[in-house]
């Protein structure tokens, strides 16, 4: 059961551990949103949008690294390709949210500075959108997508480790997009902090930051509507926190069913010494010292439990590759369950607390076989 629960607990832990190990960790994201309060005689309700001059600002702001600014092509067309059309995802951004994102590049290149400066039609496409539009393996780079009436060529193929949605994007420079669609507008922003930064400093970042965009804005900095902000580094120790509880819960529960491992050898072991009640009586009576009779039975103790527990941890690691084999097999990609294994440290470690529980708990029905008169035993 502790092999099959830590294993099963390594499989949750590393697809969460993948979804954040995929972006950049010290990351604050911000949407605008609706103002609920009235700021210096301006109402409630009013609808908030970042342009570039936001942008800006946060770019001198202290204690940023980097900013990156995103635009979604929103509502309902189809991308071309010669004859072929289909849906995917696009999003407009720059260089730098690229970088957050950590795509792996599989052919060509990401978009860099001078397609934001010219306002180049290029983009870069996910693996699936590569698959989608290009059969046999052929090699996309170069090619022309029509998105929205215009051609961008294709510069880069990349793949991603973390959300699938994350491999069936379309990514454009934000410069070109803002170009063709006549705005200025900037649907998210995102700062980056530095990878040395700790949760205190990045909640003082993150105050620094929202009252610079109330300033901008306009709105009041305690209108939490107004303004949406998401800590990476407060996600991250959020959910360190949540699967600490749980391999606490595992653990707790795992060693649980081990005492009651043990009182089951106990009970055994004070079965065994009723059943050879006579044998102790004789073995007494020819001279059997007290010693002889208690390592008796806590050998036979331990012998059981390590027996048991060998084989529990058998059981156990079997079960745990045949799921890994079967998902490989069958190339089952389960988004919240990826590559459950076992720590044999710590499940080594756990055998020998059994065995040496197991030791004592039949130490109790040895002390009682001492006790035994060979008088009245070997009448029994």
């Amino acid at each position: 059961m502790l092999v099959i629960l830590l294993g099963a607990g390594k499989g949750l832990e590393n697809s969460a551990y993948e979804d954040f190990g995929d972006d950049a960790k010290s990351i604050i994201r911000l949407w605008a949103g609706r103002t609920s309060q009235e700021y210096k005689g301006l109402p409630p309700g009013r609808s908030l949008r970042f342009t570039n001059d936001e942008y800006e600002v946060l770019s001198d702001l202290e204690g940023i690294n980097e900013t990156a600014k995103r635009y979604f092509l929103w509502g309902q067309y189809f991308i071309k390709y010669k004859n072929k059309s289909l849906s995917f995802e696009v999003q407009c951004v720059n260089p730098s949210y690229l970088k957050f994102e950590k795509p792996q590049l599989l052919e060509g290149r990401l978009l860099n500075k001078r397609d934001m400066i010219e306002k180049r039609k290029v983009c870069v496409i996910g693996i699936n959108v590569q698959e989608g539009f290009f059969e046999n393996g052929k090699n996309p780079i170069g090619e022309y997508l029509n998105i929205k009436g215009t051609d961008y060529q294709i510069v880069g193929v990349y793949t991603d480790t973390g959300w699938e949605g994350k491999k069936r994007r379309i990514y454009l420079p934000i410069t070109t997009t803002q170009l063709v669609e006549g705005t200025e507008r900037i649907h998210q922003l995102t700062v980056e902090m530095g990878d040395d930064v700790t949760l205190a400093e990045s909640q003082v970042i993150e105050d620094r930051v929202r009252n610079s965009m109330a300033n901008q804005l306009k709105f009041n900095p305690d209108d939490r509507q107004a303004l949406y902000v998401n800590n990476q580094i407060e996600n991250f120790n959020r959910f360190r926190s949540t699967m600490n509880m749980i391999s606490f819960f595992i653990w707790f529960v795992g060693i649980g069913s081990i005492i009651a491992g043990v009182i089951g050898v106990s009970n055994i072991m004070l079965i065994v010494v009723k059943e050879r009640t006579k044998e102790i009586g004789v073995r007494k009576a020819l001279g059997a010292t007290p010693y002889s009779i208690v390592s008796m039975i806590v050998q036979e103790a331990i012998f059981l439990t390590s027996l048991a527990g060998y084989l529990g941890l058998l059981c156990g690691m079997g079960l745990i590759i045949a799921i890994q084999k079967i998902m490989e097999e069958n190339e089952i990609d389960a988004q919240y369950f990826k590559n459950p294994e076992v720590d044999m440290q710590m499940v080594l470690i756990a055998l020998v607390i059994l065995i040496i529980s197991g030791g004592i708990a039949g130490l109790i029905p040895a002390l009682q076989a001492v006790k035994v008169n060979p008088v009245e035993a070997m009448k029994s």
